[in-house]
């Protein structure tokens, strides 16, 4: 099943999406279920990954990158959805970096930047609490200013890369008697950082080979410099400038997996037959494989929109959420339709959709909930 190239690509971009799919052939997909039963992706592959330019494609080349546009980041994405891997966080990597690229010192980019492009460290994004989740204004990490430096306290939970994270952009209060504007963020370097641990790698319902973990940060010691901005206060801001590019990778990744299963369940229902017939022969195979590319293509000319204008610097927080709740939601859709075509074969994790299914569920929890995204639209209609 061949792939028509997006509306924003160029033979750039192409050359890209060659080397991701050749790469993630060779050193991903025959690691996929040792790292699903470790319930971590090897930190070699980062460095692998690094090296062959698919981390932070769309950073400026003084900081390691190619310095294409940030759909050079998106084609390695589509490109990692069409592999059935949900471990290797590489869209938590890809938004530390453009919140280091966005506000940054040029003293924190030079020194951070490289080495996250390297595959070197691996970043995370601090933001959820036990009593805190899409009400950002709730969390109660707080980061307290004694002299030349802050001291962290609070815990996370359900953080991506959390086992493996060297770099952790922390949502903290460093003012309690306001709300939006008493939230920062951190970056706290996790070697030899005291007070830091790492609780469980939580076990998950789907995304086996991801690394989603509690955080415990008790008196940890974080320099003043490390503050991402140019002052406190400018955390909560940050987070909802940014927040489009996580939502739009989101659907990105949604498209990719389900051009994934689309291939996959057409070829099983081409082999597989019932009643003397091949089930693709029977009315209802082809008429829900016809609602799920339907679905899918519609999906991918939306994406591709947003993608375009995210490299113009035009997506804004609205069209996002509709990305990331459409995409999220058809996602589901789509690996739920396609389960039901491979029937009791669709059950067993031996069937690359069977995975499928289980890792996209939480696709319409993280990065907003569904309902939050439907608030999010809401809140930019206008009456005529």
């Amino acid at each position: 099943m061949s792939y028509e190239k997006p509306s924003w690509a160029n033979e750039d971009h192409l050359a890209i999406q060659e080397t991701a799919h050749k790469f993630f052939a060779a050193e991903m997909s025959p690691n996929m279920d040792r790292w699903r039963k470790a319930g971590i992706v090897d930190r070699s592959f980062w460095r692998k990954a690094g090296e062959t330019g698919l981390i932070g494609a769309s950073v400026p080349e003084e900081f390691g990158g190619i310095g294409g546009p940030m759909s050079f980041d998106a084609m390695i994405m589509l490109e990692h959805g069409r592999t059935g891997d949900s471990g290797w966080g590489v869209y938590i990597q890809n938004i530390v970096i453009h919140y280091i690229l966005a506000y940054g010192s040029e003293k924190q980019k030079k020194n951070w930047l490289p080495k996250l492009i390297s595959g070197e460290m691996i970043g995370a994004i601090a933001m959820t609490e036990p009593g805190a989740g899409s009400d950002l204004q709730g969390i109660r990490t707080q980061a307290v200013k004694q002299g030349n430096h802050y001291v962290l306290n609070g815990s996370k939970t359900f953080i991506s890369n959390g086992q493996n994270a060297d770099l952790i952009c922390v949502v903290a209060k460093t003012d309690n008697s306001k709300a939006a504007h008493g939230i920062s963020l951190i970056m706290l370097e996790t070697g030899g950082a005291e007070g830091f641990r790492r609780g469980r790698n939580l076990e998950k319902l789907g995304q086996k080979a991801a690394d989603t973990s509690e955080l415990f940060f008790d008196d940890v010691i974080v320099p003043l410099d490390h503050l991402l901005g140019e002052s406190e206060g400018q955390g909560f801001a940050q987070l909802m400038t940014q927040l489009p590019w996580e939502r739009l990778l989101c659907g990105i990744y949604a498209v990719g997996a389900c051009d994934l299963a689309l291939r996959e369940t057409l070829t099983y229902v081409s082999e597989r037959k019932a009643f003397g017939r091949r089930i693709m022969d029977l009315q209802n195979t082809r008429f829900k494989l016809a609602e799920c590319k339907t679905i899918l293509e519609v999906t991918r000319t939306f994406i591709d929109r947003c993608i375009e204008k995210i490299d113009c610097d035009e997506l804004d927080a609205a069209t996002a959420s509709m990305a990331k709740y459409w995409g999220s939601e058809m996602h589901c859709k789509v690996m739920d339709e396609c389960l039901q075509l491979f029937g009791g074969y669709g059950y067993m994790l031996e069937y690359p959709i069977a995975h499928l299914y289980a890792d996209a569920r939480v696709q319409r929890i993280y990065g907003g909930t569904s309902e939050i995204m439907k608030e999010l639209i809401a809140r930019s209609l206008e009456v005529p």
